[in-house]
């Protein structure tokens, strides 16, 4: 029997994309665009059952990222960029803390491979957690616990049914929900604009929730600065059409691991060829890498990706500036023409 299709949307927030309807739903599944994607259980076996042909150069690679103390970020008051590791950054603007996607502990099948460049308990002080989808390597329930009870000031800023799934970790957290194309509100004298786009990912935390939670990318305006977050995603058209609706971006925060096997990966992530295509189509003048060096994810060694980057880069095949900081550096972003 074939599924209902039906649409959703956050009505309380503004929808910049004229005429666009919602969210596309399977059912009860969220889809990329007007596709259902869901990820082949035979695929996943075939991956687990098969030999990896770089299995003995990902053994000889240890390289991990350089990490540097960043204890101090979290008491200053000057804007700055900070990669924390994987898909997690502290964003100061405008004197405003935003804190992407934030693992800030091991668990069972995510062993970071480099040291957290600051204890939990530092990171302080947040106005907003921009969480970008649900899975584990991006949502994990001990770091929301500890972010609630350690900035009660703090907002979440993510995705269409996300609440139930942060309230069951950290009840009485205050949750935005919003779709694609979707604006949040963040008050009349707000100097940010942040805006949820599209990705194209899935979603999956337990047997019986695939799709049920939203993923997604941010667009943030600050002063006359654009900051694309691009969260988890595969290349597909949403980066044409953000570029159509925003025009040049200035930074973008961009994926570029776990690509390997291309057979399971290609349809979730980005490579670093095609990371590269998608900043060059958002037009980005400064690129900062992450979802690389911290979580061993994928068939690819640890150093790969960053050097694949690094080499369209150097070829001249790289629109915008390459920023390949430490863990835990601190970037002055603003600074960047």
């Amino acid at each position: 029997m074939a599924q209902r299709i039906s649409y959703l949307r956050n009505d309380t927030l503004p929808t910049i994309k004229p005429g666009y309807p919602g969210n596309k739903l399977f059912g009860s599944e969220f889809a990329n665009g007007e596709e259902l994607f869901e990820p082949s259980f035979a695929n996943v076996l075939k991956w687990q059952l098969s030999t990896n042909p770089q299995k003995e150069e990902k053994k000889a690679d240890t390289w991990a990222p350089t990490v540097v103390d960043c204890t101090a970020a979290f008491s200053a008051t000057e804007d700055m960029l900070v990669w924390l590791g994987h898909s997690c950054f502290l964003l100061r603007a405008a004197g405003v803390s935003l804190l992407f996607d934030p693992v800030l502990f091991s668990s069972l099948g995510l062993r970071h491979r480099h040291a957290l460049p600051c204890p939990p308990e530092a990171i302080r002080s947040i106005d907003y957690l921009l969480l970008s989808h649900g899975h584990r390597d991006h949502l994990d329930e001990q770091s929301i616990k500890l972010l609630a009870t350690h900035n009660p000031q703090m907002q979440v800023l993510s995705s269409l049914r996300m609440g139930p799934l942060l309230r069951g970790m950290a009840p009485g957290l205050p949750v935005q929900e919003a779709g694609w194309w979707q604006q949040y509100d963040l008050g009349p004298n707000s100097p940010l604009e942040i805006t949820y786009l599209p990705a194209a990912h899935w979603h999956r935390r337990g047997l019986l929730d695939m799709n049920r939670v939203l993923w997604g990318s941010f667009m943030l305006r600050v002063h006359d600065k654009l900051i694309y977050f691009a969260g988890d995603t595969a290349y597909a058209d949403h980066f044409e059409q953000i570029e159509q609706r925003f025009g040049p971006i200035d930074i973008a925060l961009m994926p570029i691991g776990a690509y390997k096997p291309a057979y399971m990966m290609a349809k979730s992530h980005v490579n670093p060829h095609e990371a590269a295509k998608a900043v060059n189509v958002l037009r980005a003048g400064h690129v900062v890498p992450m979802h690389y060096g911290t979580f061993s994810l994928a068939d690819e060694p640890a150093s790969e990706p960053l050097r694949e980057l690094t080499k369209v880069a150097a070829g001249g095949m790289l629109r915008g500036e390459l920023h390949a900081p430490a863990v835990g550096e601190v970037l002055r972003w603003q600074e960047w023409e």
